[in-house]
């Protein structure tokens, strides 16, 4: 997980952490535990947030190292 990638491709689309808690249904301190690797995305908000940033692919922020 690119915490940093996804922080910067969520400023560039002017959507904040609390917009995208809203977007996903999960609190603030769930997208913080999944940022920082405690626990993971889902499938389906890894679908929610290519979707809502207008990513081609999840490859870069979700699955590279």
């Amino acid at each position: 997980m690119d915490k940093a990638l996804l922080e910067y491709e969520m400023n560039k689309k002017g959507i904040s952490i609390s917009d995208m808690c809203n977007m996903l249904g999960i609190s603030r301190s769930a997208f913080y535990r999944k940022c920082i690797g405690k626990s993971e995305f889902t499938m389906s908000e890894i679908a929610k947030i290519v979707d809502v940033l207008g990513l081609d692919s999840p490859v870069d922020i979700f699955f590279a190292h």
